[in-house]
């Protein structure tokens, strides 16, 4: 429940709540789990306002765990408020909106922050539902999200941090120290953010799982690392070159400097998207691992292939194929 003046938008309100927004996970397996509750203790890691926090222990072996967002912003996204994961499908937002085509439409930087979370707070109290609704999304997407979610509770991330005096070389507490005792890896995964998590943008576990399911799918990166196109076959034949720029900016939420550009086909009804590098090209296949769908029809994807080596003497090719050859290496300017 919200208390603040709500005819002057200027001013946020506060946010006082008497049980936590959680997931299975981080609740924990303890069925009589305490919980300390402190009214105003912090402000909301995405819509900086003060919320009720709560902390409490999920287990034996575990660390203390805390609320990081207010129930707003979680019952905006329907994740939880400690994680930030989703709550139906245990799953980060950036690979749930991909499966349901979802757009975010909550403000990342601090303009009409404020602003956005009272509208969405001012709807919650009128009787919606948030801003994720389940049942009108599309069945495929949803059945998706069923085949990539946990089965079973992984209460591993629970576990308490590694313990840096360890690191160091310097803790002389041993078994009584409430850290772990193990050496950091550097990875893809130590570098998250809580509103690249809550956004769903450049989210590395999103990427890992969504690098995964493309691989089983057909798109695993190939090992000529000069590719960086993508091959677009069964496209609609109202299919545009904006339409596919659009899905791949807007609806996968790749940045603008990645998209070289596309080339088009309408009487082959295929396409090329041709990518600045590889990392983006390896970007894109990952978006398109999901589903790709371009003026409501969902299209297939694969890697494009390497240019093949013109030999002396030989005559050049003719026909539709090598002309959509010839235009995807006039538009790579390779």
């Amino acid at each position: 429940m919200s208390h603040g003046p709500k005819s002057d938008l200027n001013k946020a309100g506060v946010e006082q709540s008497d049980f936590p927004i959680l997931c299975e996970t981080c609740l924990g397996p303890n069925p009589y789990v305490r919980m300390s509750k402190q009214t105003l203790g912090a402000e909301c890691k995405i819509c900086t306002r003060p919320f009720t926090t709560f902390r409490w222990l999920p287990g034996a072996g575990m660390r203390f765990k805390k609320t990081e967002i207010c129930q707003t912003c979680a019952k905006s996204k329907n994740c939880c408020q400690t994680c930030l994961l989703d709550l139906q499908f245990g799953l980060p937002t950036q690979v749930r909106d991909t499966a349901l085509g979802l757009k975010n439409a909550a403000p990342t930087s601090a303009i009409n922050r404020e602003y956005y979370a009272q509208n969405i707070e001012g709807k919650l109290e009128d009787g919606a539902s948030g801003a994720i609704n389940f049942g009108k999304a599309d069945s495929a997407g949803k059945e998706l999200l069923k085949r990539l979610a946990r089965s079973d509770p992984g209460y591993k991330r629970n576990r308490p941090h590694l313990c840096s005096f360890y690191a160091k070389g310097a803790c002389n507490r041993g078994d009584e120290c409430p850290y772990r005792h193990e050496l950091p890896v550097e990875n893809e995964l130590s570098h998250q953010n809580i509103k690249d998590r809550y956004h769903g943008t450049n989210d590395p576990v999103a990427r890992k799982i969504l690098a995964k399911h493309a691989a089983e799918g057909g798109l695993a990166p190939p090992a000529d690392t000069s590719i960086t196109s993508l091959f677009l076959t069964s496209l609609p034949p109202t299919a545009t070159e904006d339409a596919i720029r659009h899905f791949y900016l807007s609806s996968a939420g790749m940045p603008a400097n990645a998209l070289k550009s596309v080339v088009l086909v309408p009487a082959s009804r295929v396409a090329f998207v041709n990518f600045t590098d590889r990392k983006s090209a390896e970007m894109g296949a990952e978006q398109s691992g999901l589903k790709v769908v371009i003026e409501g029809v969902e299209v297939k994807v694969q890697w494009g292939r390497s240019r093949p080596k013109k030999s002396q003497g030989s005559a050049p090719a003719t026909g539709p194929i090598s002309q959509v050859a010839e235009r995807e290496l006039a538009t790579s300017g390779k």
